[in-house]
């Protein structure tokens, strides 16, 4: 049930200091030692990474990281899957459904171990902790690497704001950790090619990108995947000058903003429908020119963080923004 929220008690902006369907699978293919150099060694977050050979035995953590192993067509060597934040796309689902998942959250370390992985591949740096899959130092001491995705990079290395040429180059370090970097470039061409189709909006409307809460909002800023995604579309993001991937935007400040359109991630915890019905039965939202025309935009939450359907996200919200009575 949608909690209303009194009027004249509405929360300031606070700061804070990852359509057409995605290019399928190429089929399974092989680790090629021609194209690609082991030991690998680079900097991810600031950690140091070693992959001695093309793992084989893969843990993920995060929908962004499972869905980039299927995209590259080695979905084959993941031996597990955790926190996943919605189904696999069905262009990958025959792959994905035969996963088994190891945890509905953050897997603790020894579950982790308990597959014998090579690496633990996840789409946020907070899954290397104590607590959750392993301190990352520990488990390469134990013989397992770990990647984060680098776009979810907090404490070292994020991307000052992150482009598609980014996107692109986690694609094809992807193809090299796994040893298929031609399955990467090909796919790397693909999405460029849908990329360059895309029909943005003219006259840049302006847009709320909503993630989740509800008593405060937590929005897509203005470095992040919502941000790349919305100026792609041809939106101008209420939230562009907070330097943030996503932080807490208050109420007051939204209803001032007064956004032409409003990007609602769907989830199984916080649907878009949700937001829908809180936004139409509190009356200071439900005044918004936004809410009363319905100028809803809605993205899968899994596809809301940068990844491999990054491309695929933009083009969406382009296509359903053809359909609304912008002003």
């Amino acid at each position: 049930m949608a909690r209303r929220l009194a009027p004249l008690a509405l929360i300031p902006l606070l700061l804070l200091a990852g359509c057409a369907p995605s290019p399928a699978a190429p089929t399974t293919p092989s680790p090629s030692a021609e194209t690609a150099s082991y030991p690998l060694t680079f900097s991810n977050c600031g950690f140091e990474v070693t992959i001695p050979e093309p793992p084989k035995r893969v843990v993920t953590i995060k929908s962004t990281s499972t869905e980039m192993m299927l995209a590259l067509g080695v979905g084959n060597r993941i031996v597990g899957t955790a926190y996943q934040d919605g189904p696999v796309p069905e262009q990958w689902a025959d792959a994905g459904d035969a996963i088994p998942s190891i945890a509905e959250k953050l897997p603790s370390e020894e579950v982790t171990l308990e597959q014998t992985p090579d690496l633990v591949y996840a789409g946020w740096e907070s899954a290397f902790t104590p607590d959750t899959a392993g301190d990352r130092a520990e488990l390469a001491s134990l013989g397992v690497a770990s990647y984060v995705q680098p776009a979810a990079c907090q404490s070292a290395e994020q991307p000052a704001k992150l482009t598609f040429d980014e996107v692109f180059r986690e694609i094809e370090q992807a193809g090299d950790i796994f040893g298929v970097p031609e399955a990467a470039a090909e796919l790397v061409a693909a999405q460029k090619e849908q990329l360059a189709a895309i029909q943005p909006a003219t006259g840049s409307p302006t847009a709320l990108w909503w993630s989740s809460g509800v008593d405060t909002p937590y929005v897509g800023a203005g470095i992040g995947a919502p941000e790349l995604l919305l100026e792609t579309a041809g939106l101008t993001n209420i939230a562009a000058d907070v330097r943030s991937t996503w932080a807490p935007l208050g109420w007051e400040a939204i209803i001032a903003a007064n956004p032409d359109v409003l990007v609602l991630v769907d989830s199984s915890w916080n649907s878009a429908q949700k937001k829908m019905d809180y936004l139409a039965s509190n009356p200071a939202t439900a005044a918004l020119p936004a809410v009363q025309h319905k100028r809803y935009v809605i993205i899968p939450f899994a596809s809301s963080e940068a990844g491999v359907r990054s491309v695929e996200a933009a083009a969406s919200i382009a296509a359903q923004l053809q359909g609304l009575d912008l002003p």
